[in-house]
């Protein structure tokens, strides 16, 4: 099991980093159901998207994202 270590929240382009995508991959999902592999990111005023770490973390690890 590999553990990974985030910061609290990441960026669109953090999160595809590390998932091994393209950030544009990530948005079109969002954008068409509203979630990407179950985990619904929290909106900025700016548009800008940011993920929970931990929940990422889950489900970069095999659990099913709460």
């Amino acid at each position: 099991m590999q553990l990974y270590n985030l910061p609290q929240k990441l960026t669109t382009e953090e999160l595809a980093e590390v998932a091994k995508v393209v950030p544009q991959s990530i948005r079109a999902a969002v954008c068409r159901k509203g979630h990407w592999l179950g985990l619904r990111p929290v909106k900025l005023a700016n548009r800008r998207l940011l993920w929970d770490a931990e929940q990422v973390a889950a489900v970069l690890n095999g659990e099913v994202a709460s």
